[in-house]
């Protein structure tokens, strides 16, 4: 087949969507067949170009997928009217671009962000194609979620452009079954979509030894790293760190180990929480920023444990975060602070420990139970393994994919 892909994000960015798009259209291309993805110049989080790109329109071939790059308006991943038409540029550069490349048998858009999804739509009816709309995130909703202040109009807007997608798509792929629960309610019928989900990627991340020279270069030789590893952004809630981090450095025992939490990443809200660390003189708080891409699967092995955190919302009890399979990959348990179903999915394959997520309280007791309990660590980081990791991978996904796909072709 010859498959087009709507994606704003694409590998060397390292956030979610990136990783999944660039982990199928790969293993796609290894199975015959041909790809082309539609992205713009990687800026995620900053807004600043990667060294390497330029913001203008490029061709270049990344493993075997052709990755078409176009000119857009860049902005950092915070200020909500900048984003804005930084999304909408996409939409009218991108379809614009794919417009002017060959005709492919099927066409994937994935949300987010929406008006990624609109461009699959308009290139649908321009061109006659079938349409996959794939579902990472519930648009508007989950702006609302994160306290986005979206003006009235606006939101009826992008309500506007949901339900055309919608409409319009010939399949939906979800990556859970929180999404397809969400879709139903919406009146989408059933035999429209497809549990696709998150898996690991069982190449990258896989059990290793800690990296004692990453470790060593911010001091946490010898100390029980949990680490929350990903996009510090308005959805996460990482406030919690900090009271727990201040809890537990009120409780801190000599003859125990030294917790730290280590925040890998960069995001919208990462400067407002590094600033509150430091005005807290919290010393067991640790901020990386941005890392490469490729330090990821290191930063997972090397923590004893991992944090999976978004804020209590019942729309966030729909989502399936990929920081589970990475943790998972590695053997490392999870801290879940995730209601719904990506909690069920930890708690029944014995992966991790219940947080009750933005509870200072909670965290610090999983923590606590976790460094008194070596063996209990280990158990869990097992169980995540073989329960998690074996059973929902990227290779495994990339087949159940293209079975959707085929249907179409």
């Amino acid at each position: 087949m010859k498959i087009l892909f709507f994606s704003h994000y694409y590998t060397p960015e390292g956030n979610a969507p990136a990783t999944r798009v660039s982990a199928l259209c790969e293993r796609w291309v290894k199975s015959g067949h041909d790809v082309t993805v539609v992205t713009c110049p990687p800026n995620v989080p900053n807004g600043i170009v990667y060294d390497g790109y330029a913001n203008r329109r490029t061709s270049e071939v990344i493993n075997g997928v052709k990755v078409e790059r176009v000119k857009l308006y860049i902005a950092a991943n915070k200020g909500a009217v900048k984003r804005m038409f930084n999304f909408v540029s996409y939409f009218v550069k991108s379809l614009l671009a794919a417009l002017r490349l060959p005709k492919p048998d099927v066409v994937i858009a994935t949300s987010p962000q929406i008006f990624c999804g609109y461009a699959g739509v308009w290139y649908k009816r321009l061109r006659h194609v079938p349409l996959v709309i794939e579902i990472r995130d519930i648009w508007p909703e989950s702006m609302g979620a994160v306290g986005a202040n979206i003006p009235k109009l606006a939101y009826w807007g992008l309500e506007k452009v949901e339900k055309a997608m919608y409409r319009t798509c010939d399949a939906l792929v979800t990556v859970g079954e929180g999404y397809r629960s969400r879709l139903l309610e919406k009146g989408i019928p059933e035999s429209k979509m497809s549990i696709v989900m998150n898996g690991t990627d069982l190449a990258v991340y896989k059990p290793q030894p800690k990296n004692e020279d990453l470790l060593a270069r911010y001091g946490l030789e010898g100390k029980f790293v949990v680490s929350y590893i990903g996009t510090v952004g308005m959805a996460c809630g990482l406030e919690v760190v900090l009271d727990a981090a201040e809890i537990i450095s009120r409780k801190e025992r000599k003859d125990r180990k030294v917790v730290v939490f280590v925040i890998v990443g960069d995001g919208a809200h990462r400067e407002k929480l590094e600033a509150e660390a430091k005005s807290r003189g919290l010393a067991n708080v640790v901020f990386t920023g941005r890392q490469p891409k490729t330090s990821m699967p290191d930063w997972v092995s090397s923590s004893d444990a991992n944090l999976v955190h978004l804020k209590k919302t019942e729309l966030f009890t729909t989502v399936m975060p990929s920081k589970i399979f990475e943790s998972a990959g590695c053997k490392r348990p999870i801290i879940m602070g995730v209601d719904g179903f990506a909690k069920k999915l930890v708690m029944d394959a014995h992966a991790g420990l219940d947080m009750t997520p933005e509870n200072a309280d909670s965290l610090v007791e999983c923590v606590e139970k976790l460094v008194g309990d070596p063996e209990l660590c280990k158990q869990l980081g097992e169980n995540a393994y073989n329960n998690i990791a074996k059973v929902h991978n990227r290779d495994k996904q990339a087949e159940e994919y293209l079975k959707v796909l085929k249907e179409l072709h």
